[in-house]
């Protein structure tokens, strides 16, 4: 299958509102989950999960945690502008150094009400001793890039977003950000600050859970990608080829790498909790051939492109890229991956790394969806059309599923 060539209308479903959810369950846990396994559907809750894992797996996590990215600013005539901070300018260094910056920051973002705020006016926003002003710099590619300033000016913008900042609901959630929302729309387990979208398929995790998974031999490893705004634009080309796949910040310890390279060996499985651990995961295996290729790759040059999978040599199995991926990284003294992928994984792709996955229900014809079709195939619409007869609760907010494919990764 020519993957430019896929039509996302074949990626459509019928999701009624009242099948959306707009508010999370009392407890985590307590979502519903649907077990696909090899053309098989089984109803539970995730509080049980760790009894429909294959014995001696690897769950990995994205770690990464929601920023409050989006400002609220009043002009002094009484209208609204609302600045939703997407990502840094590159020369900041990436996510987590350009959040450390202190005094001001250039951000690029989106502006509801851009129309109202003219070039050369300047919004100001008091809460209590903190000031805050943005400037608008220009406009490219749908965003604008904006100057932010502040005072106390020893804040780090992290700081800056957590007094001033909202926490930034996915668009189909429509109502207000309410005071619960900063602690559900978040997992319990996230570390480090970046993401503007809660990599959701972890929201249903909880302590309780991960005792269980300890009691069954079942391991825990974390990867970190930020989540970008980009995760819930629809493909709005009638072709794959034509659509923009967005770029994220990714970051993976050795020791993870380590971890994965030995397991893949021995042919214990890898589950990803969620899309963005998957794209993480298989990441490694593209940089992996990357450095097969040339292995005085240049760090700034060691990046994952959106038709990489698709026009790379994947010859290499995929214990001998991550290997490779290792060997450079020790030559070099890293610590830890940090890089960028814009990996688009969509029906045809040949998956490395991960075995099974766990998620939450995506919009139609999103690249979230095409990455569930490209692990079970034409069952997902099966999966689709079952959990909306049932009842299931759908996106971010919504219940899950667990796909344990005959195959996974190699």
């Amino acid at each position: 299958m020519d993957a430019k060539n896929i039509s996302i209308a074949d990626y459509s479903y019928d999701l009624p509102a009242g099948a959306i959810a707009y508010y999370p369950l009392a407890e985590r846990d307590a979502s519903r989950l649907l077990v696909y396994r090899a053309g098989e559907l089984h109803e539970d809750i995730y509080r049980n999960i760790a009894l429909h894992l294959p014995e001696g797996a690897l769950l990995v996590f994205n770690n990464t945690r929601v920023v409050e990215a989006r400002i609220v600013f009043q002009k002094p005539t009484g209208g609204l502008i609302e600045i939703f901070c997407l990502e840094p300018p590159a020369e900041y260094g990436g996510i987590a150094a350009a959040l450390m910056r202190t005094g001001s920051v250039r951000w690029k973002c989106l502006i509801g009400g851009a129309s109202k705020w003219k070039p050369g006016q300047v919004l100001r926003k008091e809460i209590g001793q903190l000031v805050l002003e943005a400037r608008w710099v220009q406009r490219s590619a749908g965003a604008f890039l904006i100057e932010l300033s502040w005072t106390p000016a020893d804040l780090s913008f992290a700081e800056l977003l957590h007094q001033a900042g909202l926490v930034p609901l996915p668009p189909y959630i429509r109502r207000t950000v309410e005071s619960t929302d900063g602690e559900r729309y978040q997992t319990v387990y996230a570390r480090h600050d970046g993401s503007v979208a809660a990599p959701t398929a972890g929201l249903h995790f909880t302590e309780v859970i991960f005792q269980q998974l300890e009691q069954r031999g079942i391991q825990r490893s974390f990867v970190t990608l930020h989540v970008g705004a980009g995760t819930f634009l629809p493909v709005k080309a009638a072709t794959l080829g034509e659509h923009p796949m967005h770029i994220e910040f990714i970051a993976v310890r050795v020791e993870v790498i380590r971890e994965l390279r030995d397991r893949l060996m021995t042919g214990r499985p890898v589950i990803a909790v969620g899309t963005t651990s998957a794209r993480t995961l298989e990441s490694l295996y593209w940089l992996g051939t990357k450095v097969i290729a040339d292995p005085s790759v240049a760090p700034d040059d060691l990046v994952v492109h959106q038709w990489d999978a698709y026009a790379q040599d994947e010859t290499a199995g995929t214990a001998e890229a991550l290997q490779a991926l290792l060997t450079w990284m020790e030559a070099r003294e890293l610590k830890e991956l940090v890089t960028t992928t814009q990996l688009l994984i969509t029906p045809g792709y040949s998956w490395k790394v991960v075995a099974g996955l766990v998620t939450n229900f995506h919009q139609p014809e999103s690249t979230l969806l095409l990455l569930i079709a490209s692990l079970v195939g034409e069952d997902w619409r099966t999966m689709y059309n079952y959990a909306l007869e049932h009842g299931f609760r759908f996106l971010s907010y919504g219940d899950g599923c667990l796909l344990l494919p005959a195959r996974g990764g190699r």
